[in-house]
């Protein structure tokens, strides 16, 4: 046993309990010994648990954080504050509506359809089926069917088979079930302030049996898009082998080379505007087909797509159903996948540096001389072209410019006609960036942030014990010193400094 402080106070109170039973044998005392030593039994059976239970020790650790709303008040159009469940889930569910645009008829370029390139057959077996289902988590909400995780996977083998007849139906007859095309809208507060309904994103509860379904297809899907290497390198996101980590490795690297040979660059962040919500669906399926994904697959995900509603979830209450006429919805299975193949073509004719991660993009131009502002100017013109055609809209106040090198002359560029913000500090994949490149800034942030949990900890931990604050360092305060710490490395001997006396304040 581990919490031995926990166990050897409960130990000592059974004992007293005991001793004063022993003494006067009156009733009240015995009843208080049966409560001392229950407690006791209770105490060594968690620490024994906790022990082998990582998640119980975790949901333990959890629920002495401070609690706060994740919705709070929020203010109407007319500046009326709304605390009720009720009011709170619609005025979100018509700010996440409003953002869903309306798709204009497609082109006359758009009506070319490649033929249809050869795709794994094998795809969809009950084998494979059975698989899926014994790796549900069981600890994730159910969606608006109401069909719990752990009901998937307790009885994987009972409905494998009649699971995989459904699978199979839906698939050669491209008729995707009601409830797979709705879902519950949880609002996830992002930055500013709380009682602004834009400050929050949707993310998706959508029902498990059809995520499962999808978790099939993206694998079929992937494999197709590895076996003719449909996305580029320079996507990064949601891709096999890759990550924040080399999007950002390989991009500033070129960076850093060109500083060091005294050479300007310029880089320009790139923001699109709600980019998962106003996919245009019809120019999604023009492009899945031309990449060469054939009928059953593409004629799927058009259904899956066509008349899908959601509604908003606040505290067990919820909204109105709303249609949802264009995006993929966020915390789907496949929609981050149909996302970049979406945007895969966003670099086509481009002649700087391009690096993406989803919907994250940036350019990267090294300038020697005018032909290089002017090249880079072109880029942005074409980029404001292309989000034209696919409907796509930059937020251009979000988009900034950094130069780097002494040499640089800082030039002005435009996007769309509208002038870029110039910027001496962008926070890139969650890392900061400066335009000298230094990584002291993002050292000690993160050293402080690190910190501040670790504080957390020891004030609402009193056991020091090692089995106890190891667990809790790894997986709450580490994780703040080592996301992608390869890309940002400490050199000066101050930043050291800082990220190591965050590890000796945890083992003191």
């Amino acid at each position: 046993m581990w919490l031995s402080r926990k166990v050897t106070k409960e130990m000592k109170n059974k004992k007293k309990a005991f001793k004063a039973f022993k003494s006067d044998k009156s009733e009240a005392s015995y009843k208080a010994y049966r409560a001392a030593n229950k407690a006791c039994k209770n105490a060594i059976r968690w620490a024994k648990e906790s022990k082998t239970n990582p998640k119980r020790f975790f949901r333990y650790i959890n629920s002495k954080k401070p609690k706060s709303e994740n919705v709070g008040s929020l203010k109407s159009e007319s500046g009326l504050l709304l605390t009720e469940d009720q009011d709170k889930a619609e005025i979100l569910n018509d700010y996440f509506s409003s953002v869903f645009i309306k798709e204009k008829p497609i082109t006359r370029d758009m009506q070319f359809i490649n033929k249809n390139l050869l795709i794994q057959s094998d795809w969809l077996t009950q084998d494979k089926v059975l698989q899926k289902l014994n790796n549900v988590n069981v600890n994730k909400a159910p969606g608006p069917d109401g069909i719990h995780p752990r009901v998937l996977r307790e009885l994987c083998v009972e409905i494998c088979k009649p699971l995989f007849l459904i699978f199979q139906d839906s698939f050669l007859s491209g008729i995707v079930p009601e409830d797979w095309r709705k879902a519950d809208i949880v609002p996830i507060f992002k930055k500013g302030l709380k009682f602004v309904p834009g400050n929050y994103r949707p993310v998706s509860l959508t029902s498990v049996a059809g995520k499962v379904f999808e978790g099939l297809l993206r694998d079929n899907i992937q494999e197709f898009i590895g076996r003719y290497n449909v996305i580029g390198k320079n996507q990064h996101g949601f891709m096999k082998h890759r990550s924040c980590q080399t999007n950002l490795i390989t991009f500033y690297e070129e960076v850093s080379r060109s500083i060091d040979q005294g050479v300007a660059v310029d880089v320009i962040y790139l923001d699109f505007a709600k980019a998962f919500d106003t996919v245009p669906h019809k120019r999604l399926l023009f492009k899945l087909r031309k990449i060469g994904l054939d009928e059953n697959t593409c004629s799927w995900i058009e259904n899956w797509l066509k008349d899908r509603v959601q509604r908003v979830v606040i505290n067990g209450t919820f909204s109105r159903w709303t249609p949802v006429v264009s995006g993929v919805p966020q915390g789907s299975v496949i929609g981050p996948i149909l996302f970049n193949l979406f945007i895969n073509d966003l670099e086509i004719g481009i002649e700087s540096h391009v690096s993406v991660f989803a919907d994250d993009t940036k350019l990267g131009k090294v300038i020697q001389c005018e032909q290089d502002v002017t090249s880079l100017h072109r880029d942005l013109d074409r980029l404001g072209d292309w989000a034209l055609k696919w409907q796509m809209k930059f937020n251009v106040d979000k988009c900034k410019v950094m130069h780097f090198g002494v040499k640089n002359t800082q030039v002005i560029y435009t996007l769309n006609g509208t002038e870029l913000g110039k910027s001496k500090q962008e926070k890139d994949l969650g890392i900061i960036i400066d335009f000298k490149l230094s990584n002291n800034v993002q050292c000690q942030t993160a050293a402080a942030k690190a910190s501040k949990v670790l504080a957390c900890i020891k004030r609402g931990v009193h056991s020091r014990d090692e089995n106890i604050i190891l667990p809790l360092y790894k997986s709450m305060v580490r994780l703040h010193l080592e996301y992608a710490v390869q890309f940002w490395a400490p050199v000066l001997k101050k930043d050291i400094i800082a990220l190591e006396k965050v590890q000796r304040r945890a083992t003191k």
